[in-house]
């Protein structure tokens, strides 16, 4: 993935230090771009940038983009940044950071990975399969993947495996070789105003999939199953447990290590065949899923059955998925990134059908009061598998507005709705406090959220 250069281009990152705005940056620099970045703080994903020579400003200032000549913004970035305003003065290029990602795989064969839920991990089982062929693909996750210590690394070989995120709609520009829709779900609303926005626009990316690539569609799902009806080409496979998928997961077995299961193949003017007892070292259907996912795109592409199944008998994770972070009294902490009411529920699901006599406490820090007003029953019916949950103060992610309704009250309804105990807590003293009193015996707890919450979890051992 080597090209030619204008020696004087230096592209600037606002937000460098999201996820996917690092990966992204770490790649350009690995391809031999003049990279560098602003952030309001410094984090892990920083550091990783720093120990690879890209030039960090801490805080945004105007001063910042002096030598810029090429702007990418992560949408998170506000209207009113200052770097943004000095550019659009000075008149430079500015792109979002989907539309860069777009322009870096154009180069690439890739596979796509995009929709509500799941992407990361099935970018990851992917990047996993991947790493025992002789294959060397560019990655581009949106998580830290465990076996690689990062969330990017720059490949030798035309291939590429990227996450693309549908928050914004960017993904809408990445031009898919293979591509994989895990589900679509009433999300990121204050973007698409209507599921029939946000699921046209999904159509819209399938139809990108060029005549010699493959989409690959969970019809478990409802909404993406809907999606066939309006796609103008049937140049997709599907996959899921629905008894009419061309990936059929059945024999599913589910204990504490792992799940296994067999997966039937069933594919037009192909020979049927069945991958029996593939092992993967997660929890819950949804991971099946997106295991499966995984197979189907190496299976079509030529990978061979072993070697399906030992990349995903031998996955190593990602971070803030079900990870185990300490033990205290004989008790399990996990940290996870669930942050949307199927999310949560589909974790829990999986918690409980492998550990089915221990008690369940979730630490849940609801993420942006839009997401909480929007989805406020779904949230409060979505806890059905725990038998307590702790509730945390909302992490506001830069909103700045009220939620709306009494906290108390959706706590109530959380009570009612999914018949758990629940407690409230201001803060992550409070919280230490409750597990220094109330955690032993056989229990499990999980931090649930996409905030702060993975660091509470992770500093709780120094304050019990």
């Amino acid at each position: 993935m080597k090209i030619e250069l204008a020696k004087t281009e230096v592209i600037h990152f606002v937000g460098i230090g999201g996820i996917g705005m690092s990966g992204l940056s770490l790649i350009m620099r690995g391809m031999g771009f003049n990279v560098q970045g602003s952030d309001i703080s410094n984090n892990k994903n920083i550091d990783r940038l720093k120990k690879n020579k890209i030039k960090i400003l801490i805080n945004h200032n105007k001063k910042n983009i002096e030598k810029a000549t090429i702007l990418v913004i992560s949408s998170a970035i506000k209207k009113n940044n200052p770097e943004l305003i000095e550019a659009r003065k000075k008149q430079l290029p500015i792109y979002k950071r989907g539309e860069m990602l777009a322009h870096i795989v154009s180069l690439t064969k890739n596979i796509v990975v995009t929709g509500s839920h799941g992407k990361t991990t099935t970018t990851s089982l992917l990047t996993s399969i991947f790493s025992k062929t002789k294959l060397d693909p560019t990655i581009i996750n949106g998580g830290v993947l465990n076996s690689l210590k990062n969330s990017a690394k720059l490949g030798k070989s035309d291939w590429c495996i990227l996450e693309a995120d549908e928050s914004d709609g960017s993904f809408i520009h990445v031009p898919p070789t293979y591509s994989i829709v895990t589900n679509i779900d009433r999300e990121h609303m204050d973007f698409y105003k209507s599921m029939s926005d946000l699921k046209n626009l999904f159509v819209k990316f399938i139809n990108k999939v060029p005549s010699f690539g493959k989409s690959f569609i969970c019809i478990d799902d409802k909404n993406s199953a809907e999606l066939q009806k309006k796609l103008k080409i049937k140049n997709y496979y599907t996959y899921g447990t629905n008894l009419k998928s061309q990936f059929y997961i059945k024999n599913i077995k589910q204990v504490k290590e792992f799940s296994e299961y067999d997966l039937s193949i069933k594919l037009p003017g192909k020979k049927n065949i069945t991958i029996k007892k593939i092992k993967i070292p997660l929890l819950g259907i949804h991971n099946i899923r997106n295991s499966t996912a995984a197979a189907a795109v190496a299976s079509t592409i030529g990978i061979s059955k072993a070697i399906i199944k030992k990349g995903l008998k031998e996955f190593k994770g990602v971070q803030r998925r079900f990870n185990k972070i300490f033990t205290y009294r004989e008790v399990n902490f996990y940290d996870d990134y669930a942050h949307h009411p199927t999310e949560i529920k589909e974790v829990l699901n999986g918690v409980r059908t492998a550990y089915k006599k221990e008690e369940i406490i979730c630490v849940f820090q609801p993420h942006r009061f839009t997401r909480l007003k929007d989805l406020r029953k779904e949230f409060s019916l979505s806890f059905k598998k725990a038998d307590i949950v702790i509730l945390c103060p909302v992490y506001a992610a830069g909103e700045k507005m009220k939620l709306g309704f009494d906290y108390s009250n959706f706590a109530r309804e959380i009570i009612k709705n999914s018949n758990v105990k629940l407690f409230l807590v201001d803060n992550q003293y409070q919280l230490a406090k409750f597990v220094k009193s109330n955690i032993y015996g056989k229990k499990i707890v999980i931090g649930m959220g996409a905030g702060s919450i993975s660091s509470w979890m992770k500093e709780l051992p120094k304050l019990i």
